[in-house]
């Protein structure tokens, strides 16, 4: 098992068909102990009890730096310290530029940006304690290639966003020991986007990925692992792409 005795913790895991939630089902196969943060405090709670009562949920509000230090705290208390933070959580919005209000700006970019920031100051401490530690942050196809399906530019400026701040605290942290990459997924299967792919988006989509196919949670969950675990352990500021080859480069 790739993650035996070590203690993950994931942001934005408690929905049934998303990535978290995949990945945490797949970290808890390869021996860690889960710890689920989410909005959604009762969500994570019961995501937790699915995996076994080695693992725990807690409330978490990655936007509110105080909810991310007392989620800190209480994964600390419980597990006596962090070996893998995911910086999973995240939120889409489909507009244009043009219709992009101040508060659609704040909203995504404080999810999916300063969440980030948060969350990763909360646990720093514990993996400095420990001199080791892998975080992971998502970001996504659309930083890179200006725009996605169902993200608007405001959700590639927070997500390129991502992609910088990982890579400086690669940089930084790297003396103390912790690894610091990024997962950019293409156009992946979850409760984002259901309902709202018709047919004929995904046949003119599918014209576009060399693999003939949208991507599922698990297929990110894998990358997911492989930074998190000791297989990765001379890599740090990455960006690993999974989009079936939606975007070469």
């Amino acid at each position: 098992m790739l993650l035996s005795e070590k203690v993950a913790v994931i942001s934005g895991a408690a929905s049934e068909r998303g990535i978290g939630r995949a990945t945490a089902r797949l970290f808890a196969e390869h021996g860690a102990r889960v710890a689920i943060l989410d909005i959604d405090a009762a969500g994570a709670e019961r995501a937790a009890s699915e995996l076994g009562p080695e693992h725990r949920g807690f409330g978490c509000n990655v936007t509110d730096r105080e909810a991310c230090e007392r989620a800190a705290s209480d994964v600390l208390a419980a597990f006596g310290g962090t070996d893998i933070l995911l910086n999973n959580a995240g939120v889409t919005q489909p507009v244009k530029t043009m219709d992009i209000s101040g508060a659609d700006w704040a909203r995504i970019i404080d999810v999916n940006l300063t969440g980030v920031l948060f969350l990763s100051q909360a646990f720093i401490p514990q993996m400095r304690e420990r001199q080791r530690g892998s975080i992971v942050c998502m970001s996504s196809v659309s930083a890179q290639r200006g725009g996605g399906v169902f993200g608007g530019p405001h959700y590639s400026a927070a997500k390129a966003g991502v992609l910088g701040l990982a890579k400086a605290m690669a940089r930084e942290l790297g003396p103390d020991g912790i690894r610091v990459n990024c997962v950019t997924p293409g156009l992946i299967q979850t409760d984002i986007t259901g309902g709202k792919l018709t047919d004929a988006m995904r046949t003119e989509i599918l014209k576009g990925i060399p693999l003939n196919r949208l991507g599922d949670a698990e297929d990110v969950a894998g990358a997911y692992l492989f930074l998190a675990s000791d297989l990765s352990a001379y890599i740090t500021g990455a960006v690993i792409d999974v989009n079936g080859g939606m975007l070469i480069h």
